[in-house]
């Protein structure tokens, strides 16, 4: 069920979900957050989709805010809020509200979208595109206790990352670091077969893209070890390769979707490690709201500290534990440092 609301208010969309709710006979509420999509009207359509899918899942009220960005300065002056209330069938599970603002509005959003949320419930902010430079400061992520970006959307992936690590607080998580769960946790499981150390690392993947930099920034940020980033023609994340005190390991992946671990002295094998679509990482971010500490760490060793641990001698390179925190420093063994 579709309710269109022209030139409306908070007040009237809020009745117009209770009018919905007993139309289609399921006055209760059932849903465990609210899910605050800030988008533009191009992208509009497949983050809510993404959305959609992922709210099988996690039952959620999704609040999609449309900025419209009006062409004559008459326009831009007058404030108006356009709405399209969603229930039932046409909400996927939960309740879906459009909201599209022009003039004035658009930069009290805010004032919009706080009426709406879904009482006592833990609420996400997701910028699919043109995400916040400081997302925890932006007017609506205040209200957030999760704010989701993603670098790989950014004109600069890299410098993106390195402006996240700048403004990072707790709450803050991203995309590109939610697409290499699959890789790290085939990476910890493999040192977890082996009795010995990691000597060096190398991670390769396309060019510029942020998944790569964060797997690499992980590794380094773990291991204590130096990391070298090589380029290649993807898709995505394409091999980790691993020198160890017992020899090789390497988990590569050539065609986007199954790859091989190879570990001395073993057979190889073949692993599932198909890139994932974007509901499946937001379902997986919805899964735990609390702050990500390992993913704070790897963001905050800094990219261009890649170069310099891959040029840096074995002995220069655990100085750098000093700067770790105390319950990184206990885990000596590498493998065990990889696994956390």
């Amino acid at each position: 069920m579709k309710i269109d609301l022209t030139d409306t208010t908070s007040s009237k969309i809020n009745k117009a979900l209770v009018q919905g709710r007993r139309a289609i006979g399921t006055p209760a509420v059932g849903m465990v957050l609210t899910l605050v999509l800030v988008t533009d009207e191009e992208n509009a359509y497949d983050a809510l989709k993404a959305a959609n899918e992922a709210s099988r899942e996690h039952p959620s009220r999704k609040l999609v805010v449309v900025k419209r960005v009006s062409r004559s300065p008459r326009d831009r002056a007058k404030a108006r809020l356009d709405a399209e209330v969603r229930v039932g069938v046409d909400a996927g599970t939960g309740e879906t509200i459009v909201l599209r603002l022009y003039g004035e509005v658009i930069d009290h959003a805010q004032s919009v979208v706080l009426p709406l949320l879904l009482p006592d419930a833990p609420v996400v902010v997701w910028w699919p595109v043109n995400a916040p430079v400081d997302p925890a400061k932006d007017a609506l992520g205040k209200l957030a206790q999760r704010r989701v970006t993603d670098s790989y959307a950014a004109e600069h992936p890299i410098e993106e990352l390195t402006a996240r690590a700048g403004t990072y607080v707790p709450g803050d998580t991203d995309l590109s670091w939610t697409r290499i769960t699959p890789w790290r946790s085939m990476v910890a499981a493999a040192l977890d077969q082996v009795a010995c150390d990691v000597t060096s690392v190398e991670v390769e993947g396309e060019e510029a893209n942020p998944s790569v930099e964060l797997l690499a920034m992980w590794l380094a940020d773990r291991l204590h070890v130096p990391v070298k980033r090589a380029v290649s023609s993807g898709p995505g994340l394409t091999a980790v390769r691993m020198e160890t005190t017992c020899g090789p390991i390497s988990l590569g992946r050539a065609d986007g979707s199954l790859a091989t671990l190879t570990i001395e002295g073993q057979p190889d094998r073949a692993v599932a490690l198909k890139r994932r679509d974007t509901a499946e990482l937001i379902a997986e971010e919805l899964r735990r709201l609390d702050p990500d500490d390992i993913y704070a760490s790897a963001l905050r060793f800094g990219v261009h500290r890649l170069g310099d641990a891959s040029e840096a001698s074995p002995a220069e390179v655990p100085a750098k534990a000093a700067d770790a925190p105390a319950a990184a420093q206990k885990k000596t063994p590498a493998k065990k440092a990889a696994a956390k």
